[in-house]
């Protein structure tokens, strides 16, 4: 029997390659408000894809260098309040990581 290879993909936030089974995807969806960023564990919804660790300090590492929107390729600003949510990542409503917490 031949064993395939996986897939690997580059999390946004801290560079690594990792195989595509261990990473988060995440897709902008647009609206008259601007893009604001959704999780995609299925890995189905349309559009263009950014992968990522399902880690805090990826998704803090990612916001800080902005890879969100080059990844994706959308100008503006990017809303990533669900995806906050969702890797379980403390935020301050500006967006930021929050770095009152990490004391």
């Amino acid at each position: 029997m031949v064993r395939r290879a996986l897939p690997e993909r580059t999390c946004v936030g801290c560079r690594r390659r990792a195989p595509a089974n261990e990473l988060l995807r995440i897709v902008a969806v647009g609206d008259e408000a601007g893009h604001s960023l959704k999780p995609d564990p299925t890995r189905r919804l349309p559009g263009r894809g950014a992968n990522m660790h399902p880690d805090p300090a990826c998704f803090a590492q990612a916001v800080r260098r902005r890879a969100f929107g080059r990844a994706l390729r959308i100008t503006g600003i990017v809303d990533h309040g669900e995806l906050a949510e969702h890797v379980d990542a403390p935020t301050s409503t500006s967006g930021q990581p929050d770095r009152t917490r990490d004391r």
